[in-house]
This record gives structure tokens, C-alpha cells and sequence, in this order.
């Protein structure tokens, strides 16, 4: 076994006794040599469990190979380290341990290769002269096999080409050869009194000759002791030193001096000493010799393995300058499992490989790893899909109509999208890809380099669901490509929807579409896009007028807020100041100042709704738990509202207890003119369980407010209820929704309805509000099994003219797109898109909220926005950010969360960048 911490201390040659110790010293150390031993195992099963779960934990390996080292457990150390080697490169003092207990336990030749093979996985990882060193010592152990000397040899000088020029541990390598070499000399050397043969005198020539070399070669590198090897070599040497050895000697020398300082620098500076290679880097890259810049940089790699900059510029200075395939992929190799985290350096992996042309199911196969690296952001996913998409992109022959490389391009385009959507989705919440990059690449292929420009349009419909249709230079660029690719037909029909998508940049598109009937369209299709543009523009600009005047209003609250706060600060300094001066009644002071203090605190907080009615904020609070928040003012005639007053006038204000939130529902959107509201409810819910109480609310003259709660016995009951929700009562849909205290719960909301895509269900605008559920579904049951309608209505239960229609998949969803889109139906033309609801607006604080022209959004890095990107667009007149509606199908939901509120991050774009695009072909 090996020979471990534990047999060190055992006498040596009586293992089983403890020398002249009595039995009891002897009982107390069995014991506690059992304790530590079942503790160790202990641990070494808990190391084993944990890198179980996470493989990637370095200090567990770390700890694990510690422990079975020091209990001397062969195998499964030698397991431990291959799994940790694995994964990560080894440091030199691990290789080393590891080297040294093989080299233990190896006797057979076969055992020999073995610790050969190891250390040449060993000098793969680092240039480490130790490791060289000890390499080419344990080579001369197996001089007396067939072709040993040349081995060590040829361990000595890829030893020497690896670390020979190392300035501070060079030397040790170089004399180590000299002393074999010189070890070669003697046993070559004849008899004493005995005369060389011929044969025996051209083999010491020829040893000598070797030696002679290795002075040379040595002499001519600068070197610390340069000048002992010198002396060395003047004494060993019988001969005179030759004149060019001696220039290259001095020669070498002057570099030692300008090497020095880097050096010393390095031997004084704290780890990681980064500031200080770099320096030494740049002194070497300005000299320009490659072996001594690789070395330098390898140097740098040892103590600094974890920068991915440095390995970068590394690989960059390898790809770009040495190009030897072995090396440059032996480096990148090596920088990926220091750094798997980084994508930049899986991407100049892929590309090193494509370079030297490598076999393609390596390259994939490396990618695959790199997809398990674990990258730190979402669009590191995305960049190493981009640079795999483009070396598939490479070895395909665009002039045969198909081969086996474009449908593996196709399948991984296809992978690429739904890997985002689904892997990277669920780990960072976001695809890293909203602008559907990929997607677009994909479209450029299968346009110019395929000429199939059916599928690039499917592909620009899928990016236009996703969020894009709001944003003009994606039209554009969906524009560009049917430009140069499509014709014009689809070119207008884009332009059409973009100017009625479009919110931030509508003026460009608008330009761009009139442009295009100009140039190309008759007259019916000029004038048809002169009035698209004008009423879309019309549009604009009374959203901009209404956003404009609501921040006035909003201004001038504030300022009058302001006003009352100074005025209430004035009152309440003077109430201080006279009671400093009043005299008389103590007490009558106390309470004129108490007086004064209720009426400063009251001015500057805002007025509830309903208090000068009467109605308690703790009433008005619960309004906003609705699912369309504030009722409806009421709009019956003037008679049932006196009934009601005289009759509920003098009933007591019931205060709403939160305790019995669990088992109360809230109940809203009830007609104004409801009689009895508390025996109707009573009724309605009946069947959910006992009703213990139903609390209608009124205000102060006793007219019903159209909500109310209702208790139940049992929580169950109160869940049942919740299904009533939507039910009609008197005309109106009933909203049943739980009880909830939004003052508490600010974020909490109640949608019955999916508010995510959903490619199965289609949603309809522009239907007459006449058309019914029935009518609806017999034009839509032609293009697939509809498994149910929903018409929207409003508060009132009126019709809004908007539908969604569900369906059994998305095959039969997406046909009825593209069959149903600008039906027309009782004389109305109706848009229909794949269903994508808009964000739902969240509460705001009052602010600026307007500007005539917002910046189109940008990408930013994973630090977010720079300091010094600031904008240009004055404080007063920017705006707020607000979430925006979701696009689907290439068009905007006609709601007004999406339609008057302005567009959240808008990219950044110049004119001069929108003149490119519309000129690019």
C-alpha cells in the first residue's frame, strides 16, 4: 500500500508492537486510533455524498483525496483523483503527491508505462519545471531497458523546449541533462591502462560532442548563475571556449539584466502578481520571440489559472502567431476547464478546432460540453449557439438544392430556439435572445442562401409574436429582407402592419410605406396609405396631447400639495409661538395646541374616496380587490335612489373585520338600483355553503355602492363562491374575487385568464358587437375543433367586439391565422392573431411621462447601463418607464395599457442608423 502518515509513524520493521509501552498505553492508543479511523471514514462518506450532488466542488475533492490519502486507501484515492483530473487541472503539488505515490508502488514495466502515461497527462495541465524535473529523473530509472537512453534524452529535451528558458528554474533542467549525460561519459570510458578501440574512441567523441552542446546551448540563454555554468564549462573543458560561444554568452548576459527587474518584481509581489507578469508580458511581446512570450505567458497561467482575460489574450497571441495546431489546441483546451464559465473562450475553442480542421463530431461534441458549462447569464447561451449555428452555416454547399449538412444547420437552428425557450428560460427567467437574433439568422439563410423566402416570412410572423411588433427598425429590418429577396406585395402588406404596430418610431414607417407607393404603388394604394398614415399619426398625437396634460395636472396637484404643506408648517410654527406667550389656563392651551397639530397632519394626506360621503376608508380601500378596481358611478333614474335613501339613511356604518378575510368573498360590479342586495345575495350563494353575513355598502344617504362582502361559515364555502365569479345578476356580470387587503398585498391580483402566450387559443378584434357566440363559432369551427369561445364584455356585460377562440393545437390555431386574418364579418374586417395579452399595468407614481420621440431600446451588458450613457433627452420631458404590451402575430392588442402608454427600454437608434437600413439591400 502506499505509504501514508499513519505507517510513518509505526516503528519500522515492528509494525504490530509500540516498543517498551505496557499494555494499557497500548489499549488507550488502539482506542483512540479506532475513533479517528471511523471518523475519517466517516467523512470520507459525507465527501463522497456531496460530490455526488455537485461534481464541481473543488475543495470536496480537495478534502476527499486528503482524507483517503492519509488512510491509505489505494483505489479509491486513485479514483478520487482521476474523477478531480477530469474535471479540472491539477496544481503542481497535486501532480506531484500523486507522481510520487505511483512511482511507490511501481516495479513491473507495465506498472512503469503507467506512471509514464500519468506523467504525461501531468505536464499537459501546467508548465511546471518540477514536474518536468522529476519526470526526467524517474526516465533514467529505466536506462537498462531497450532504448531507455534515448527516452530520457528525449524527456530532456522536450523538458528543455517546455521550461528550459525559465530564468529562475531553467538552470536545475540544464545541469540535470549534463550530469546524465556526463554519467553516459563514464561508463563509456575504457579500462584504466587499456587502449580505445576505434569503435570505443568515436563513441567518446561523440559523448563529449554531446556534452560540448549542452554548454553551449545553455550559455547562450539568459539564465540566473549564468556565470558558475560559465566557470563550469571554462574548468570541464579541455579545449578553448569557441569566440561565438563566448559572444552568445555575453550576449545573453545583457538580456539577463533587463529580464532582472521583471523578475525581482515577481519574487517581491503578493499573489496573484497579475500587474507584474503583465508587465513582464508586454517587455517580452516588444522583443518578439515567440518561445520566450509562451513561456512567460504559461508562467502567468500557473498562478493566475482563473482569469479568463488572461487565457484569452493568450490564445488570441497562439491562433495568431504560432498557429501549431497541437499547441494553439492544447492551450484552448486547457482555458476552458479553468474557465468553463466563459463563453468567449468555448467560442475561440470552436473556432481554433474549425481552423485546423478538426473532425466535425469533435467540434460538436465540444459543444455539447460547452452547453454543460454552466455559462453566468443568459446571453452567454445565446453566443455560443450563434457560433455554432455559424460553423454549421460554413460546411454547407448552398449551390445543391439539399444535403445532409443544410438539414443538420436547419435542426440546429430549430434546437437553438427551443433550447432558449426552454433550458435557459427556466434557469434565468428570460431567453437572453428578445430580439430573436437567432431566429433572424435564420431568416437571412433560408432568404438569400436558400431562396426560400416562405420560410424566412413563417420565421419573421414567430419574431413579431414575441414582443418585437412595437419596434420600427424590426419592420424595417423584415422590410429590408422581403425588399431584396420577396416582392412588393408582401413588402406593403409588412409596411401596412408596421405603421399600425409601431410605438416608438410610427413617423419612420410611416415615411418608409408612403415612400414605397411613390415609387411603386397606383393610385388606390397611395391614397389607401396616406390615410393609414394620417389616422395612425392622429392617433399618436392625441395619445402624446392626453399624456402631456394628465403630467400638467398631475404638476400642479403636486404643486398644490406643496402649498398646502408650507401653509400647514406656518400654522403649526405660530401655534408654538403662542403658546410659548398665552397665558391663563394650562390646560386649555394643551388642548388648542393638540388642535393644531390634528389639522397640520390632515392637510398634506391625501382624500379618500368616498370620505365626504361618509363611507369609511376602510370600505373604499376593499374596492380595489375587484378585478377591474372602482365601480361604475350609478346610472339608474332619480326615483329608486330616493327609495333607497329614505330607506337605508340611518343604518349604522359596519366597519369590515380582516380576521375573517379566509372565509369572505368580495363582491362587485352589482347594479346600483339592486333592491334588497343583502336577501339577493343571501340567495344567490346559498348553494356554496352557510352565509353568516352579507354587508351591502352605502354611502351617506343610503344609496347602494354596487359591492359588498360576503361571509361564509366555512372556508370551503368561500372557495366555492369564487366560481361564481362572472355570473349574471340583473344584466351585469357579477366579479367575485377573494378578500384581500391590497394596502397589505399591493401585488396581488386575480385573473381567471391566462396572461402568458398561448399558441393554441386565437385572439379576435373588430367583430360587430352584434355578433353572437354561436355565429362566432361557425366560422371558426371550419378551420378546426374549437374547444371554446369567450367573448369579452365589459362592466356593464356589453360586448367589446374582441373574442378568444381556443383550439385543440396549434397546427389548427395557426391555419385559422392565416385563413381567418381580414375576414370580414356582417360588414366588419377582423384581425385575429395567436393569443399574447398584454402586460397588466402595475400602480405608478406620479411623474413625467411623455416624449416626442423616445429612443429605441438597446441591449445592455450584464452590468447594466454605463454611467457615461446618459441621454440626451431633457429631464421634464422624459418618460416614465411602463410595461408594455406584448405583441402576437406581428400586431398589438387593441387595449388601452397597450395603446396609450409608451413603450419600456426602447432601443437606441440615430437617424444616420435608420438612413442605413432603409438604403441597405
Amino acid at each position: 500500500a502506499i505509504l501514508t502518515e499513519g505507517e510513518k509513524r509505526l516503528p519500522e520493521g515492528d509494525p504490530e508492537s509500540g516498543g517498551d509501552s505496557d499494555d494499557e498505553g497500548d489499549s488507550d492508543s488502539s482506542g483512540d486510533g479506532e475513533d479517528e479511523e471511523k471518523e475519517n471514514e466517516a467523512e470520507i462518506q459525507r465527501l463522497e455524498e456531496q460530490l455526488s450532488i455537485n461534481a464541481f466542488d473543488y475543495n470536496c475533492h480537495l478534502d476527499l483525496i486528503k482524507l483517503l490519502r492519509q488512510e491509505g486507501e489505494l483505489v479509491k484515492l486513485r479514483r478520487a483523483r482521476q474523477k478531480m483530473s477530469e474535471l479540472f487541472p491539477l496544481t503542481e503539488e497535486i501532480w506531484l503527491d500523486w507522481l510520487k505515490d505511483e512511482i511507490k508502488m511501481a516495479s513491473e514495466i507495465s506498472e512503469r508505462e503507467k506512471v509514464y502515461e500519468l506523467f504525461e497527462r501531468a505536464v499537459k495541465d501546467y508548465i511546471c519545471p518540477e514536474i518536468w524535473l522529476e519526470y526526467a529523473q524517474y526516465s533514467i530509472g529505466g536506462i537498462g531497458q531497450e532504448g531507455g537512453i534515448e527516452r530520457v534524452r528525449s524527456i530532456f529535451e522536450r523538458a528543455l523546449t517546455a521550461v528550459g528558458l525559465h530564468v529562475t528554474k531553467g538552470t536545475a533542467l540544464w545541469e540535470a541533462y549534463r550530469e546524465f549525460e556526463n554519467a553516459i561519459l563514464e561508463t563509456a570510458q575504457p579500462a584504466p591502462g587499456s587502449i580505445p578501440s576505434p569503435e570505443q574512441q568515436q563513441v567518446l567523441c561523440s559523448q563529449l560532442e554531446k556534452i560540448h552542446t549542452l554548454f553551449r546551448r545553455q550559455l547562450g540563454i539568459p539564465l540566473l548563475d549564468m556565470e558558475a555554468s560559465y566557470a563550469e564549462y571554462e574548468e570541464w573543458s579541455e579545449e578553448p571556449i569557441p569566440e561565438t560561444t563566448i559572444k552568445n554568452y555575453k550576449k545573453a548576459l545583457q538580456q539577463l539584466e533587463k529580464c532582472k527587474p521583471y523578475e525581482e518584481a515577481l519574487l517581491g509581489a503578493e499573489t496573484p502578481k497579475l500587474a507584474e507578469y503583465q508587465a513582464y508580458i508586454d517587455f517580452e511581446m516588444k522583443a518578439g520571440d515567440p518561445a520566450r512570450i509562451q513561456l512567460i505567458y504559461e508562467r502567468a497561467l500557473a498562478e493566475n489559472c482563473l482569469v479568463p482575460d488572461l487565457w484569452a489574450r493568450y490564445n488570441q497571441y497562439l491562433d495568431r502567431q504560432l498557429k501549431v495546431k497541437e499547441l494553439v489546441l492544447s492551450a484552448h483546451d486547457r482555458a476552458v476547464r479553468n474557465c468553463p464559465w466563459t463563453v468567449g473562450l468555448w467560442i475561440r475553442y470552436l473556432l481554433a478546432m474549425e481552423r485546423h480542421r478538426v473532425e466535425h463530431s469533435i467540434i460538436s461534441e465540444m459543444f455539447e460540453k460547452a452547453l454543460n458549462a454552466g455559462f453566468i447569464q443568459a446571453t452567454d447561451y445565446v453566443e455560443i449557439w450563434q457560433a455554432y449555428l455559424d460553423y454549421l452555416r460554413r460546411r454547407v454547399d448552398f449551390t445543391q438544392d439539399s444535403s445532409k449538412e443544410l438539414e443538420e444547420l436547419r435542426s440546429a437552428f430549430a434546437r437553438a430556439v427551443e433550447y432558449l425557450k426552454q433550458e435557459v428560460e427556466e434557469r434565468f427567467s428570460e431567453s437572453g435572445d428578445p430580439s430573436c437574433t437567432i431566429m433572424q439568422n435564420w431568416a437571412r439563410v433560408e432568404a438569400r442562401l436558400c431562396n426560400n423566402m416562405q420560410k424566412a416570412r413563417e420565421l419573421w410572423d414567430n419574431i413579431m409574436t414575441k414582443g418585437n411588433a412595437k419596434y420600427a427598425n424590426m419592420w424595417l429590418e423584415y422590410y429590408n429582407l422581403e425588399r431584396a429577396h420577396g416582392d412588393t406585395q408582401h413588402c406593403r402588406k409588412a409596411l401596412h402592419r408596421a405603421v399600425q404596430c409601431t410605438s416608438d418610431y410610427p413617423e419612420h414607417v410611416c415615411e418608409v410605406l408612403l415612400t414605397l407607393e411613390r415609387i411603386e404603388g397606383t393610385l388606390e394604394d397611395w391614397d389607401a396609405a396616406v390615410q393609414k398614415t394620417e389616422n395612425r399619426l392622429a392617433r399618436v398625437n392625441e395619445q402624446r396631447a392626453k399624456a402631456a396634460e394628465k403630467e400638467a395636472a398631475l404638476a400642479k396637484q403636486e404643486e398644490e400639495r406643496a402649498e398646502q404643506r408650507k401653509q400647514a408648517r406656518a400654522e403649526k410654527k405660530a401655534s408654538k409661538k403662542a403658546k410659548k406667550t398665552r397665558t391663563g389656563d394650562k390646560r386649555k392651551a394643551d388642548e388648542d395646541d393638540e388642535g393644531e397639530w390634528g389639522q397640520e397632519e390632515e392637510l398634506p394626506s391625501k382624500r379618500l374616496r368616498g370620505e365626504g360621503d361618509g363611507v369609511l376608508p376602510e370600505e373604499d380601500m376593499e374596492v380595489e380587490t375587484g378585478l377591474f378596481g372602482r365601480s361604475e358611478k350609478p346610472d339608474g333614474p332619480a326615483a329608486p335612489k330616493e327609495k333607497a335613501s329614505t330607506s337605508r339613511k340611518d343604518i349604522p356604518k359596519v366597519f369590515h373585520d380582516s380576521s375573517k378575510d379566509k372565509v369572505t368573498v368580495f363582491v362587485s360590479n352589482l347594479s346600483y338600483t339592486m333592491a334588497e342586495p343583502e336577501a339577493k345575495l343571501r340567495e344567490l350563494f346559498a348553494s356554496c355553503g352557510e352565509v353568516v353575513e352579507v354587508r351591502a355598502v352605502f354611502n351617506n344617504k343610503g344609496t347602494f355602492r354596487g359591492y359588498c362582502y360576503v361571509q361564509f361559515r366555512e372556508e370551503e364555502a368561500a372557495r366555492q363562491a369564487l366560481a361564481l365569479d362572472r355570473t349574471a345578476v340583473e344584466g351585469r356580470p357579477m366579479f367575485v374575487s377573494p378578500c384581500v387587503d391590497k394596502n397589505k398585498n399591493p401585488d396581488f391580483k386575480v385573473f381567471r385568464y391566462s396572461t402568458t402566450l398561448e399558441k393554441h387559443k386565437l385572439f379576435i378584434s373588430g367583430l360587430p358587437f352584434s355578433c353572437t357566440k354561436e355565429e362566432l363559432e361557425e366560422v371558426c369551427k371550419a378551420h378546426g375543433n374549437v374547444k371554446d369561445i369567450r367573448l369579452v364584455t365589459n362592466r356593464a356585460g356589453k360586448p367589446k367586439g374582441l373574442a378568444y377562440v381556443e383550439y385543440e393545437n396549434e397546427a389548427q390555431a395557426s391555419q385559422a391565422v392565416l385563413k381567418m386574418d381580414g375576414l370580414t364579418v356582417k360588414d366588419h374586417v377582423i384581425k385575429v392573431m395567436i393569443s399574447n395579452p398584454p402586460l397588466r399595468k402595475l400602480p405608478e407614481r406620479p411623474g413625467p411621462s411623455y416624449a416626442p420621440l423616445p429612443l429605441p431600446r438597446q441591449s445592455y451588458g450584464a452590468r447594466g447601463k454605463g454611467r457615461t450613457q446618459l441621454s440626451m433627452v431633457p429631464r421634464a420631458l422624459q418618460r416614465q418607464s411602463n410595461p408594455v404590451a406584448k405583441a402576437e402575430n406581428g400586431m398589438v392588442q387593441n387595449s388601452p395599457a397597450a395603446s396609450s402608454e409608451p413603450p419600456a427600454e426602447p432601443k437606441k437608434m440615430s437617424n444616420a442608423d435608420f438612413a442605413k437600413m432603409l438604403l441597405k439591400k
